[in-house]
This record gives structure tokens, C-alpha cells and sequence, in this order.
């Protein structure tokens, strides 16, 4: 079972009617309501920053903020490759396919 933490939050109770119905109207059931805030949460997490982001680089020319991007995707891959070569140096080593472990890629929750 994935580890989850309790949230207690309160809505109008007309909110409340709106989303069960929502909920109802699209054959989900009671559980799926986290998973509804959950999505909904990562997605304005996601709406917001990007909002940032925007702002922040407002003042960039298209060819400053194309610099930048092609300098991170850059770094990205470099990086990717050097993870790569890991990997196959290990596999080499050990005689094993499994990867040294990444702690970035885990989502990890905590149970309260």
C-alpha cells in the first residue's frame, strides 16, 4: 500500500455538492476523491510556477530564452550520459543489470 498523508480541509458546501457530483457523474467512487485533489494540486502547482517562469523570464529576447533553454537540455543530456556510462561501467563490473540507485527520481510520502 502507497504511503499517504492525512489532509483535513474544508469547502463550502456547495463545492462539496459540485464535485461529488463531478465525481458521480464520471463513474468514480468515494477513493477516487484524493486522487482528484491530488491531480488537481499537482496541476495547479504546475500552472502556477509555470506562470513564474513566464514572469521571470518576460524580459528575455527570444534568442536569450532560446540560449538558456539550449543550455539546460544541454546539461540535461550530458548529465543523462554520464549516467549511462555509470550504469554500463557497474553492469560491467558486477555482471548485474540492476542501476545504482537514484534518490531524484523516488516519490517518496510519508504516513502520519
Amino acid at each position: 500500500m502507497e504511503d499517504t498523508i492525512r489532509w483535513t480541509v474544508k469547502v463550502s458546501p456547495e463545492t462539496d455538492r459540485s464535485l461529488r457530483s463531478y465525481l458521480g457523474q464520471h463513474g468514480m467512487k468515494k477513493g477516487d476523491l484524493s486522487k482528484f485533489i491530488e491531480r488537481a494540486v499537482q496541476k495547479e502547482i504546475l500552472t502556477q510556477t509555470a506562470a513564474e517562469v513566464k514572469q521571470r523570464n518576460a524580459d528575455l529576447t527570444p534568442d536569450e530564452l532560446q540560449l538558456l533553454i539550449d543550455e539546460a537540455v544541454a546539461a540535461v543530456r550530458k548529465e543523462s550520459r554520464a549516467e549511462s556510462r555509470a550504469t554500463a561501467n557497474h553492469v560491467e563490473r558486477h555482471g548485474t543489470g540492476s542501476r545504482p540507485m537514484d534518490t531524484r527520481r523516488i516519490n517518496v510520502r510519508s504516513t502520519r
